[in-house]
């Protein structure tokens, strides 16, 4: 039990975390495909496939459903819904990231200090 190593402090483990995460990052290339940003079609071709897809697979599960359980179209209405629901979701997040979503009525700031009402103070 002599020649084991004393466990590291904290402030040894965060400088050890800080040193590995900028060697990390100086490794990585920015962004999909080596720092090449999306072109407007590539992101428009995404956004559209994103939505397509998520409204098939809930109309998929929606008929698997409704042919495993006999309550045809139930099942196919309800996962339609919910399927476009999770397209547009997808959408407002990819627009998110570009930096082009709309912004919602409470993240609206007269002053433009982009602070809302709670955080000011």
């Amino acid at each position: 039990m002599s020649d084991e190593k004393p466990p590291l402090s904290l402030d040894e483990l965060d400088a050890r975390l800080r040193k590995a995460k900028a060697e990390q990052h100086q490794h990585e290339p920015d962004g999909p495909r080596g720092g090449a940003s999306m072109s407007g079609f590539g992101m428009a071709f995404r956004i559209g496939t994103e939505l397509v897809a998520a409204l098939l697979v809930g109309v998929g599960f929606g008929l698997v459903l409704d042919g495993w359980l006999d309550t045809a179209p139930w099942f196919l209405v309800v996962f339609f819904f919910l399927g476009a629901g999770a397209g547009i979701l997808n959408v407002y997040r990819a627009a998110n990231r570009m930096g082009t979503a709309p912004r919602l009525i409470g993240d609206q700031t007269p002053d433009g200090d982009g602070k809302g009402p709670a955080e000011k103070g």
